[in-house]
């Protein structure tokens, strides 16, 4: 197997086997996966920026092995950024790696994770800069209705003076994410979102459900809500997920969520670059349009759909 060492912002890296194949269906090499990092980088970064990671690593490949890591390990090069966390329900301080630069995002690749990255930034982490909605189907064959709640979110949010983002998940739902001001901790944030999938909840019980549990879901779309807490993460726009085909986690405007022939994994490792040339990034605004949870929460009180 190849190796190569290469220079990036003065700091060398030894990429390592570099023509192992990680996805054996397309066949989609280390070296595949790391190159598309190195492309990707732009758009990507500013969504690592300041962000606690975790990493879904999958060294042997998407058929093999798959683990979650959260803690650095102590032989990763004293340049990567990263930020300590006591986690007391534990008692234990984990280090958190930090990506902020391609020469980190390439050591990534190298190590071969889906990057996931926390709702806060490393300097004020109990307090969220956003608010998530996974929209988890039972089934692939149900994403057009996920497409038609992520609709239904985006029209409720307008009613209480939030605007909101779509994604893409690469995996088999959608992520609708609402911007907000660093106001509110997690135990907050994560109430009044669930207070709004009580209200989709109660408007249509048949179609939608907050249970966790797979087997108890009827075949109803899940809204989890769940990774509006601390220390709980979501994917990372533009990673490449574990899966086959290396579909790519990718926001998406409200107009292309209107498409019903729209799939959770319409695009991949072969033709994000084509769909990024073509396309206005549709979270530009993301920042400028967050707002403080006050206003929104006495919109929900007035509404009488506060639970």
């Amino acid at each position: 197997m190849s190796d190569q060492i290469i220079t990036i912002n003065h700091r060398e890296l030894n990429l390592t086997n570099l023509d192992k194949i990680l996805y054996s269906h397309d066949h989609i090499s280390k070296q595949d996966l790391i190159t598309y990092y190195q492309k990707i980088a732009s758009y990507m970064l500013p969504y690592l920026h300041n962000r606690p990671l975790s990493l879904l690593r999958f060294p042997d490949g998407i058929e093999g092995a798959k683990f979650f890591q959260k803690n650095m390990p102590d032989y990763f090069p004293a340049w990567i950024k990263h930020v300590s966390v006591a986690l007391k329900s534990i008692d234990k301080i984990n280090r958190y790696m930090v990506c902020n630069n391609l020469e980190t995002l390439v050591y990534l690749a190298n190590y071969v994770c889906v990057p996931h990255i926390w709702l806060s930034y490393y300097d004020k982490l109990d307090y969220p800069n956003k608010m998530i909605f996974d929209l988890d189907p039972a089934d692939h064959k149900d994403f057009n209705q996920v497409r038609l709640l992520a609709l239904e979110l985006h029209d409720f949010f307008k009613t209480i003076g939030l605007s909101a983002f779509a994604m893409l998940t690469g995996s088999s739902g959608m992520h609708v994410v609402v911007p907000i001001k660093r106001t509110k901790n997690f135990d907050e944030v994560r109430a009044f979102a669930k207070s709004i999938a009580q209200v989709i909840v109660k408007k249509n019980p048949d179609l939608y459900t907050l249970e966790a549990n797979l087997a108890k879901r009827n075949g109803r779309i899940f809204i989890d809500i769940l990774r509006n807490g601390f220390g709980a993460t979501s994917i990372t726009p533009y990673a490449v997920r574990d899966k086959i085909g290396a579909p790519v986690a990718t926001p998406i405007s409200w107009q292309e969520a209107q498409d019903a022939q729209l799939n959770s994994q319409r695009y991949n490792l072969n033709n994000i670059f084509t769909y990024l040339e073509h396309h206005h990034n549709p979270w530009a605004d993301f920042e400028k349009l967050a707002v403080t949870l006050t206003e929104p929460i006495k919109k929900l009180k007035k509404l009488n759909y506060f639970f």
